[in-house]
């Protein structure tokens, strides 16, 4: 109301001093609550105006240019106002767009860190079951006959070899175990130095030799070096499980916006129609979530997995 006097105050001074609705208009527009409010306050601006000029032109006919003069300023306001108006409310409904989109990304992430944790649970228990839990059972068969064994004075050494070799497959399969799950170590040196560790340290618990050839024509960020060394992991516990080799090779090579990690053993592969175990299609799953594909080759001598991840896929 004011900006709407003030208007009409100065009109009525001087003619000259109208100039002031150019300010007048863009104000009641931006201290309005509402388009519908600010079109009345623009009207009521073009009326004081126009009454500030009745009182300072004493032209008889003067009223027919102050008619037309505030009708098009009075408009012109209208016009412009609701289209700055409409280009805020744009602004302001793409700004709760993106928000929206914003937390619905971080809740899809969110639900997807908690499905792999969900499946890294999964896996562990089957693996544990399927293993350790095994072996254990048989122990406790093994010592119950022991038990009897000494109980009727013929426990004999076959009996005690067989716990202590049953004790021993079971310390193994808690160090894959371990192993599989250790904590990644990309801190120093990257994927190819965390490769080398890797397969130092499989070379020293198993006696398999592990050979390592990387080649790195692009730079990989921390998530797809983690998915990588992942499969490393993996591929390793399965040739300490299943193969029976003497030497495995990995061979990490990044091109053409693609990695791809193929590890290799001598052992004994695997017919084309056998089950793919739990550990493969979780490392399948994993790979999937990034956008990479896992290939497995059984042939004896010659057993190869490939794993194949694009650049930033991880992310």
């Amino acid at each position: 109301m004011a900006t709407v006097l003030f208007a009409g105050a100065v009109a009525g001074l001087e003619p000259l001093l109208a100039i002031a609705q150019c300010f007048a208009y863009p104000a009641v527009w931006v201290l309005s609550e509402g388009r519908r409010d600010a079109t009345l306050a623009s009207i009521g601006v073009a009326i004081a105006v126009g009454a500030g000029f009745s009182v300072s032109i004493t032209d008889a006919n003067a009223w027919q240019q102050i008619l037309l003069s505030q009708t098009l300023s009075v408009g012109f306001s209208v016009i412009m106002g609701n289209w700055i108006w409409r280009i805020a409310e744009f602004g302001a409904e793409k700004t709760r767009l993106l928000d929206e989109l914003t937390a619905a990304q971080d809740e899809l992430a969110a639900l997807h860190r908690d499905a792999g944790i969900t499946a890294e649970r999964a896996r562990m228990s089957r693996e544990v079951h399927d293993t350790v839990a095994q072996s254990l059972t048989g122990l406790v068969l093994l010592a119950q006959r022991a038990r009897r064994g000494f109980a009727s004075g013929s426990l004999d050494d076959e009996t005690l070899e067989l716990i202590e070799t049953s004790a021993r497959d079971a310390l193994a399969e808690t160090r894959a175990l371990v192993a599989a799950a250790a904590p990644v170590e990309l801190t120093q040196g990257g994927i190819a130095e965390a490769l080398e560790r890797l397969a130092e340290r499989f070379e020293r618990e198993t006696r398999i030799r592990v050979s390592v050839s990387t080649s790195l024509d692009e730079p990989l960020d921390r998530d797809t070096e983690v998915v990588l060394l992942r499969c490393a992991q993996e591929g390793l516990a399965n040739v300490r499980k299943h193969s029976a080799a003497a030497h495995a090779r990995m061979e990490l090579t990044v091109a053409s916006g693609d990695a791809r990690l193929v590890l290799s053993d001598d052992g004994r592969g695997f017919p084309a129609e056998a089950r793919a175990g739990f550990g493969l299609a979780g490392l399948r799953d994993r790979l999937a979530l990034a956008g990479g594909t896992l290939e497995v080759d059984g042939t004896p001598g010659a057993t190869a997995l490939t794993a194949t991840l694009p650049i930033g896929g991880a992310a």
